[in-house]
């Protein structure tokens, strides 16, 4: 997995639970279930779970079954509605009845769950950890020159990349450089990730209808976008942008890669949750691709805004900020809200004075 190698990371058990076009229910299930049999083997004295996945609803059912205690990694973020990030705001609601510690990226995140009765004893407010993982792989990666797109795409030299002029899969990445080339460029690059289930359908053919506008109006600029793997996405994306000359799409970036994408970025469009996070850091303005959020915190701050899944608002809202340069500025400056890169240690502080 080249995430896990871009932190020198060893993974000790595989689950191995994906599976092509499986339900929710299914791989929920069945990630609870081997889950269940390495508890059994293993009998930990605690399970940490990071996030709002269904990994981390079935982690915390199989710990809670267990009795063993269970520490949650970004507790308490939440929208108020259940559909909306689907499943995500139900996996995190449900989780947090069933943990022992509360890591809480925020003091709005905290304020959240003592809304929810959780006992304040119970809760630390660490900052995100996704602003440690991106300082420590900027720091690992160098942002400057030829050789740090090398370094940066080196291990995704097999993995299959999506034709600009094509439909169809061209092989190895190496076969069209044309993407890498755009971190080298010095022309402006707006990139784009949208894949949330609840902008499946009409939602994301609208996001890419005002990807095809933009791209028209501003042919200066180049558009990047990692296409996820899901069919509901990349069917849809690939019949509405491919063959453009200022669109570039490619395969789900590694993690390096993103970091340098989103660095080298004029400006994000996004409906996801960690880019929410790691763009204010990077002092890069989102442009949000949902209604609502439970990371609210960079929208009061003014680095995020949520402009939902309408072609003309999104449109409207990218050329407001291209054609004002004072309120790109102060998007650009607002800074970010999650944290100062040391969420871990606060963590691991809090999980050795108890163990220890």
């Amino acid at each position: 997995d080249p995430l896990i190698k871009s932190f020198g990371l060893e993974v000790h058990h595989h689950l191995h639970v994906m599976q092509p076009r499986q339900s929710l229910a299914s791989v929920t299930a069945r990630i609870l279930e081997k889950l269940d049999h390495l508890l059994i083997e293993l009998n930990p004295k605690a399970v940490v779970g990071q996030g709002d996945t269904a990994s981390v609803l079935a982690g915390s059912l199989a710990s809670f079954f267990r009795k063993i205690p269970f520490a949650h990694v970004e507790a308490g973020l939440r929208t108020g509605d259940l559909s909306a990030p689907f499943p995500e705001e139900l996996n995190r609601v449900l989780t947090s009845k069933m943990t022992t510690w509360h890591f809480a990226p925020t003091e709005m995140a905290k304020a959240n769950l003592l809304a929810e009765s959780v006992p304040a004893s119970k809760i630390w407010v660490t900052g995100n950890t996704v602003i440690d993982a991106l300082k420590l792989c900027l720091a690992r990666v160098s942002t400057i020159g030829p050789m740090a797109t090398v370094a940066a795409t080196e291990h995704m030299a097999e993995q299959p990349t999506l034709d600009r002029h094509s439909h169809q899969n061209t092989g190895l990445a190496s076969q069209d450089q044309a993407w890498q080339e755009r971190l080298l460029s010095d022309r402006p690059l707006v990139l784009i990730t949208a894949h949330r289930r609840e902008n499946f359908g009409g939602p994301l053919r609208a996001i890419c209808q005002a990807v095809v506008q933009l791209a028209d109006r501003y042919q200066d600029h180049d558009f990047v976008y990692p296409v996820h793997p899901n069919p509901q996405v990349r069917e849809v994306v690939m019949a509405m942008l491919s063959g453009r000359e200022n669109i570039y799409l490619m395969p789900p970036a590694d993690y390096p890669l993103f970091c340098r994408l989103m660095e080298k970025s004029r400006l994000i469009l996004s409906d996801s949750g960690g880019v929410q996070e790691e763009a204010p850091a990077l002092g890069k303005p989102v442009l949000v691709l949902r209604d609502e959020t439970e990371r609210p915190e960079a929208v009061t701050l003014g680095c995020n805004r949520l402009v939902g899944t309408n072609t003309q608002r999104i449109v409207d809202e990218v050329t407001s900020l291209f054609s004002d340069p004072k309120q790109y500025e102060a998007m650009a400056s607002a800074g970010s809200p999650y944290g100062d890169g040391q969420a871990a240690q606060r963590i691991e502080a809090v999980l050795r004075a108890h163990f220890c």
